[in-house]
């Protein structure tokens, strides 16, 4: 990539259920030039082998030296890669990247975990005021998150 390219997407997101779904979504993403964020685990390592991957500092959960961490590596990658749109299933990891993401001109679009039914997660309601559009994966859920979309589930419920 040129200086001048930007990068169409970078995909981030907790590894586990949070990357298995973000993964699920790549007919919506496969034609896009694009890289991941994602925590340094053997499932992302296996899923994501042969794609341009950054990983960030684990723990996320409750470890404030972790989340200045990957604010650095956020701010940084954001800034080398400059993506139009920053696309994320949660959780911990994703929040700075999606503020560094907001602060430096990219769109923001949140889909919330399949888990949440009843109410939001605390990714959400922390990346919320950075996204430009949240996605939900139960329509009991679009009543209680405000600006929230749904438009079916990522994985199949059958």
């Amino acid at each position: 990539m040129s200086e001048r390219e930007r990068l169409d997407v970078l995909l981030v997101c907790s590894a586990g259920g949070h990357l298995l779904q973000l993964f699920a979504l790549r007919d919506a993403w496969a034609g896009y030039s694009r890289a991941w964020a994602t925590d340094d685990t053997s499932d992302a390592r296996s899923l994501l082998a042969g794609e341009d991957v950054t990983f960030a500092r684990t723990p996320t959960t409750r470890h404030l030296g972790n989340l200045l961490r990957n604010l650095g590596i956020a701010w940084k990658l954001v800034g080398e890669k400059r993506p139009r749109v920053v696309l994320t299933t949660g959780a911990g990891t994703a929040v700075p990247f999606a503020w560094a993401a907001r602060l430096r001109g990219a769109r923001v679009v949140y889909i919330e975990s399949l888990t949440r039914i009843e109410g939001p997660s605390l990714s959400l309601r922390l990346i919320a005021p950075a996204a430009d559009r949240i996605y939900v994966q139960w329509p009991e859920l679009r009543a209680r998150v405000r600006r929230a979309r749904y438009a079916g589930a990522v994985l199949s419920q059958r």
